[in-house]
């Protein structure tokens, strides 16, 4: 008889804007050891429907079966939400990647973050062809060495969000930010966040690290702002080893 292995807790992932859940596939094919569950924001309609979403999906886990701890794996606009969800309590730990506290800076904090402007012209756009738009932004995830490596045939397809999708995702970068909160974060955070990452700088995850009580930063050179594409079994290993030491104190 095949004996299912004992799972170390349950990681609920959350996609950065435009991705289906299965940008985290390969990621999951390495940790094994955790039951996972994807959340899927393709055919939101409002950016109130999204995080209604997220917090109702997020509760139906908690109240659930499900093994504990409960972690919750967010990349971007994900980790967004990821973090505004810790500050409420809901979860024993985070793995964020490419993840900002706030996405829209003024021109002064250029350096952390996008300007409103950007991303109403991405609004705007969306409305004329939204594939160019996805298609442009893909285009911003690279290094010039991931670009060559052709890491970016990783990633699914683009076309999987609806127009209304795309919209609310954008909306919700530019009206949630958890600056205030995070000292209400308690639980562990694992960051994950390239050094040349175009989209969040590399500058405002400091500054989020900064602000957690309980914050591990890991910096990843010659990268841009997918840390784990292509470096899944670097991330797992970290992420075990972080488990090890934070949750457990060894």
């Amino acid at each position: 008889m095949t004996m299912t292995p004992e799972k170390s807790g349950t990681i609920l992932w959350l996609p950065g804007w435009s991705m289906p859940p299965a940008v985290f596939d390969q990621l999951c094919k390495a940790l094994p050891e955790y039951h996972h569950v994807y959340l899927n924001y393709s055919e939101a309609e409002t950016s109130e429907d999204l995080l209604t979403y997220t917090e109702k999906m997020v509760t139906k886990w908690i109240t659930s079966t499900l093994h504990r701890p409960l972690f919750i794996g967010g990349w971007s606009l994900g980790g967004l939400l990821a973090l505004h969800l810790a500050a409420k309590g809901f979860v024993d730990g985070l793995i964020l990647f490419a993840a900002t506290a706030r996405f829209i800076r003024s021109r002064d904090e250029a350096h952390l973050g996008q300007p409103d402007a950007n991303v109403r012209q991405m609004m705007k756009a969306i409305a004329q062809d939204a594939l160019a738009v996805e298609t442009n932004f893909r285009q911003m995830l690279w290094t010039e060495t991931e670009r060559e490596s052709g890491i970016g045939d990783q990633l699914p397809p683009i076309g999987s969000w609806t127009a209304p999708a795309l919209l609310a995702g954008l909306q919700v970068l530019r009206k949630v930010e958890v600056s205030a909160l995070l000292s209400e974060i308690a639980c562990p955070v694992l960051l994950f966040h390239g050094r040349e990452d175009r989209i969040c700088p590399y500058k405002g995850a400091e500054e989020l690290a900064a602000g957690l009580s309980r914050a591990h930063l890991y910096a990843i050179p010659d990268c841009g702002h997918a840390p784990f594409l292509g470096r899944e079994e670097e991330i797992a290993a970290k992420m075990r080893r972080w488990r090890d030491e934070q949750l457990h104190g060894n």
